[in-house]
């Protein structure tokens, strides 16, 4: 993205999408999905009008406000106008959610430019074309047939990996619920588990020597005991999520926390951060997973470009169109046999009727 003055236009479009069931948080419970579409059209010379979408969908307790988003979205495009793409990106630091829109919005047109695909556009090393990208089902805190419907649902629609949420009910019955997949449901189901930080480092040992076979378990304690997530990881892979919330992935490198990280572009401002993140994890030996934060379909197909251009195979958290019960544009990053297409068109591959 060059930083050239003039030419440039941006506009902001507010949205309003309602959950399928509500969601948890770290600031309660909500029950839409709030933000607003970018778009950036221009060049420095006014010759050509390709028109690129971002999207910025901030989060509670993970991002900034949606005041604080749209306001600052405001002021980046008065820049992008006056001073071009460097100086409105500028203008975005410190408000991840608002540097996500903007940025998907120029990478978005940047690659429709280009003719290729945003996996492609971000600098891919795959030697084909990267079509689809594993996923991970998903299954609540409920009651053991709660958890264990979910897993057949999961298997039946070809999902290879479940994620269970874990940390809110005692540990035997989480255990339980966990070995009724393992007998009633499959012992070839991959299973990951994720606590959100609930526990103390005696539950996080208890729990873990309680569970079966488990891929990994994520965020097993509050964000800022880096040192007691790497103990952990003597006796199970650790993930760490909200931890790269308030640390530098430098941080969990050198506290040696985590076997895998988990990426959230909107969390970390944008897919071009997001992506130095994950490089710099998989340069450490950690693994990164890319998941949305219950985002339309923007950034939802931006992130799973993200997930194609690193070439990550282990199933990422970004089958989630189903929790919104409608959506900005149609979806092309359909789900089939736990596989999430990668769009082939230029850019993000999402047509937005502006």
């Amino acid at each position: 993205m060059t930083d050239r003055p003039g030419g440039f236009v941006g506009e902001r479009r507010d949205f309003e999408l309602g959950l399928a069931a509500a969601l948890s948080t770290a600031s309660g419970t909500i029950d839409s999905r709030e933000g607003s579409l970018v778009m950036v059209t221009g060049t420095a010379d006014g010759a050509d009008r390709t028109v690129g979408v971002g999207e910025a969908t901030p989060l509670p307790g993970w991002t900034e406000s949606l005041a604080e988003c749209r306001s600052t979205i405001d002021r980046a495009l008065s820049k992008l106008e006056t001073s071009g793409p460097d100086a409105a990106l500028a203008a975005t630091e410190g408000m991840p959610a608002a540097r996500h829109g903007l940025s998907l919005a120029l990478l978005d047109r940047d690659a429709r430019l280009a003719g290729e695909p945003l996996y492609r556009h971000l600098g891919s090393d795959a030697a084909s074309s990267v079509t689809s990208v594993p996923v991970n089902a998903t299954a609540g805190d409920g009651r053991i047939d709660d958890a264990v419907r979910a897993a057949l649902e999961a298997r039946q629609a070809g999902f290879e990996t479940l994620k269970l949420k874990v940390g809110v009910r005692e540990t035997a019955i989480d255990a339980g619920r966990l070995e009724a997949i393992r007998t009633e449901v499959s012992e070839d189901l991959v299973l990951r588990v994720d606590a959100n930080g609930a526990w103390s480092r005696s539950e996080a040992r208890l729990a873990i020597g309680a569970f079966p076979d488990l891929e990994y378990v994520e965020q097993p304690l509050p964000s800022d005991d880096l040192r007691g997530h790497a103990d952990l990881r003597e006796r199970a892979d650790v993930a760490l999520d909200e931890a790269l919330r308030d640390h530098s992935v430098d941080d969990i490198v050198d506290a040696d926390a985590a076997d895998v990280i988990v990426i959230k572009p909107m969390v970390l401002g944008g897919i071009d951060r997001a992506l130095g993140v994950a490089e710099r994890a998989w340069d450490a030996g950690i693994d990164p997973v890319v998941t949305t934060t219950i985002d339309g379909v923007v950034a939802r197909a931006g992130a799973v470009h993200l997930a194609a251009g690193l070439g990550v195979d282990r199933a990422c958290g970004l089958a989630t169109a189903d929790k919104l019960d409608r959506d900005l544009a149609p979806d092309p990053t359909t789900v089939r046999d736990g596989r999430i297409t990668v769009p082939q068109a230029p850019g993000t591959g999402v047509t937005v009727e502006w």
